[in-house]
């Protein structure tokens, strides 16, 4: 099981995350343009790491492997455990970072994406590029990787944010 999910998600990720070069950010109005080659490891450890635990049971207030994970405790858990960053535990308190907001045509790699109703965001995951991301879903569900634009996400994206520039 375990070598079948890895064989299906290794080319998912190798080509959301292949480039090693420095390249411009494709968010130009922010001052950090280029993102450094540690930057560059730093997502695609996150991403990785992320990827790996496709598969793992939902569970509310979780944030280990072991226990299973909601969607705030998959991010954090995901940020610490593969870039050394540290985040807040909820949802909400993520969407008040002040690291940078990224709107949804200037997404890399890496980035969380926030969602919710109105100001209020209630999920997040991690993008991984083409349009997919990482992410804990609901109670009896197990983490997984969806679209961002299929239903119900493409309504009620808020933003990303950058937290590896």
């Amino acid at each position: 099981m375990c070598f079948l999910r890895l064989a299906i998600l290794l080319p998912l990720v190798l080509c959301a995350c292949g480039r090693t070069e420095l390249r411009p950010s494709e968010d130009h109005s922010d001052s950090r343009q280029f993102r450094s080659a540690e930057s560059i490891d730093r997502a695609n450890a996150v991403l990785f790491r992320a990827m790996s635990l496709v598969g793992t049971p939902y569970r509310y207030g979780g944030n280990t492997p072991e226990s299973g994970f909601d969607c705030s405790g998959l991010v954090g858990y995901v940020f610490r455990d593969a870039a050394g960053i540290p985040l807040p535990r909820t949802s909400s308190a993520i969407a008040d970072m002040r690291e940078h907001d990224v709107p949804l045509k200037r997404l890399q790699s890496g980035d969380i994406v926030l969602f919710g109703e109105g100001r209020r965001v209630s999920h997040v995951g991690i993008y991984v590029g083409n349009g997919r991301f990482v992410h804990a879903p609901n109670s009896g569900g197990t983490v997984r990787l969806d679209q961002l634009d299929a239903p119900g996400w493409k309504d009620t994206f808020r933003a990303g944010k950058r937290v590896i520039n």
